[in-house]
């Protein structure tokens, strides 16, 4: 039977729909499953740390520097091991052996250190030297026995003292010496002081994220901060951390206080700043607030060089970090959001420092693509917590 004409030619131009719809559905599946590939090309992996990065150099109580270092005890592994076992059910980290650890990134700053350890080991030695009260004070508690009689129980002794664990970063110059002889010189480690400093060194760098991520696995506080080398942040202003810490912790012990600098803006120091790098700034804050999730992008100042987690919070964030650049404060603050951990942002003191290895056009531009790259692989499932 013949077909009319016009008839012939709708089902003519239907079949052509019909191609050019499965064609499109066909070439936006290729770019998609592309775009996958190269993602899980590009997203960066951190390696695993060489067997020359876990040991430590420090101060004897004589006061002599050992030649021969000491293995780096690391929470991390013994928690890595446990999650497999376990099936991912268990998050408990083991208990703290002193009330703060202080984890400080160096690269190559033998020249900016020495007065950032001066004002933190000044400020430890005043303020945290009996670990925030006396081990074992407090009301005692009562309980039944067997046999019916009250029995007083003592509370659990709370950590006492700190830590200084400075990570040098590949450094080529003497930032491990000079770390070293500071805590020599002003007794840190001696039986009469309440802490004492590791130096551990990477063979190579590996960005400040890295460094970090590095310290913060081998940690024994209670509380953990890391503070930038430079001393530009005010080191008292630690106790503002400790105290929002407290505020907001969860019922798993759960908190982190950070930084902000917030409150600088259009003051002196930071309107003195070129018409660039303030311009640099604005835009990553915008591009920052459109990439990342709600709670993460309602923060203020995600980059500000320091942060306090209480010792639970690390087992949820540490793991699973990937970011070794200038971008892993956001990948931290991003983990904490997704495991419901509370956030406090907090007001410190901070001043410019010269000396900056930050190439404000280069860098910038660097964290914004580790931004989009870092949010694009965790959203698609390159990256995972399992």
């Amino acid at each position: 039977m013949a077909i009319p004409l016009a008839m012939g030619s709708d089902l003519n131009a239907l079949a052509a729909n019909c191609g050019g719809a499965r064609l499109q559905r066909d070439s936006a599946l290729v770019l998609a499953v592309s775009f996958y590939l190269a993602l899980r090309f590009i997203a960066p992996i951190p390696r695993a740390p060489r067997s020359s990065e876990r040991v430590y150099q420090t101060v004897s109580p004589d006061g002599s520097i050992p030649k021969s270092p000491q293995h780096l005890p690391c929470w991390h592994d013994d928690f890595v091991t446990r999650d497999k076992t376990d099936g991912g059910r268990a998050w408990e980290i083991d208990a703290p052996q002193v009330l703060l650890s202080l984890v400080v990134p160096a690269y190559n700053e033998e020249q900016r250190l020495p007065s950032m350890l001066d004002e933190a080991v000044a400020y430890l030695e005043r303020e945290h030297a009996g670990g925030g009260g006396k081990a074992g004070s407090g009301s005692t508690r009562s309980s039944e026995s067997t046999n019916g009689s009250a029995v007083r129980r003592k509370p659990p002794k709370k950590p006492r003292g700190w830590e200084i664990l400075v990570v040098s970063d590949g450094s080529t110059d003497a930032t491990a010496e000079i770390a070293l002889r500071h805590a020599r010189a002003h007794g840190v480690g001696r039986p009469d002081s309440s802490g004492s400093m590791r130096v551990v060194s990477l063979e190579r760098n590996r960005g400040k994220g890295g460094a970090v991520t590095h310290g913060m696995r081998h940690v024994r506080g209670q509380y953990v901060l890391f503070a930038d080398a430079d001393g530009a942040s005010t080191f008292s202003d630690l106790d503002k951390l400790m105290q929002a810490c407290r505020f907001i912790v969860d019922d798993r012990g759960r908190a982190i206080a950070i930084g902000s600098r917030a409150h600088l803006v259009g003051s002196e120091v930071v309107v003195k700043r070129s018409l660039l790098r303030n311009l640099l700034m604005h835009s990553f804050h915008l591009f920052l607030r459109l990439l990342t999730p709600p709670a993460t992008a309602k923060i203020k100042d995600t980059q500000c060089g320091f942060k306090l987690f209480s010792r639970p919070s690390l087992p949820y964030i540490i793991p699973y970090m990937h970011s070794e650049g200038w971008i892993f404060d956001v990948e931290m603050l991003m983990l904490a959001e997704a495991a419901g951990i509370p956030v406090a942002e907090v007001a410190v003191g901070w001043k410019e420092v010269k000396g900056s290895k930050l190439n404000v056009v280069w860098d910038s531009l660097g964290m914004a693509w580790g931004l989009a790259v870092l949010r694009a692989a965790w959203a698609l499932g390159v990256y995972k917590r399992r």
